[in-house]
């Protein structure tokens, strides 16, 4: 029988760069991770392409999914849905594979209470003043969009204590080495791995 994988769930306030952290984090050689694509009902951005960076989905057919708990996790933010199919996950899981989510912190919270002995991963701006500069900079958002991002920003750092890890996002490639590091480290975890060690002394 396989190991189980670990659910590895990667969020912070929009803005931050968990989907350039992400990216980084699978460009690795050694990256062994199972990515799960998040469904959205929001716009693709510039260079954003379904089914690789978000599964792009219209509003009823979101609705519907919930409907029929086919959802692990979802949230509604800033007038738009985002979810994580369920089934994907549990068999990619069961086979023994990692599997890394990027959502949003209200997600992350779902998916807590579902999968309590997930990986969970809290990607911190370096500063607020900085988390609005990379917002501005997308040059995607109105004024009023932008201050609604940076109230859920402060909300959402508040939260940062169900969390088992905090990385600072103030250098991509500094950021996934600590991710992978953390990762490694949880592969290691007493009781992650005391069973199996336990079985092979019979």
């Amino acid at each position: 029988m396989s190991d189980k994988g670990i659910l590895i769930v990667l969020s912070g306030p929009s803005g931050v760069g968990k989907g350039t952290v992400r990216k980084a984090v699978f460009s690795r050689p050694d990256a062994k991770f199972e990515y799960s694509i998040s469904m959205t009902t929001r716009k693709p951005r510039e260079g954003e392409v379904d089914g690789v960076d978000y599964f792009f989905q219209s509003k009823e057919k979101f609705e519907q999914l919930i409907e029929e708990g086919k959802l692990l996790e979802y949230a509604e933010y800033v007038g738009n849905y985002y979810g994580t199919p369920v089934d994907y996950v549990k068999e990619t899981l069961e086979a023994g594979k990692d599997v890394f989510l990027e959502i949003e912190v209200q997600g992350a919270k779902q998916v807590r209470e579902k999968f309590p002995d997930g990986l969970f991963i809290f990607l911190m701006p370096p500063s607020l003043a900085e988390l609005k500069n990379r917002i501005v900079g997308r040059g995607t958002e109105s004024e009023e969009l932008i201050h609604n991002r940076m109230e859920a920003a402060r909300k959402e750092i508040e939260l940062t204590s169900m969390y088992d890890y905090i990385v600072v996002n103030d250098d991509v490639e500094c950021a996934v080495d600590k991710i992978n590091a953390i990762v490694q480290a949880e592969h290691c975890r007493t009781e992650r791995v005391i069973d199996k060690y336990i079985r092979i002394q019979r």
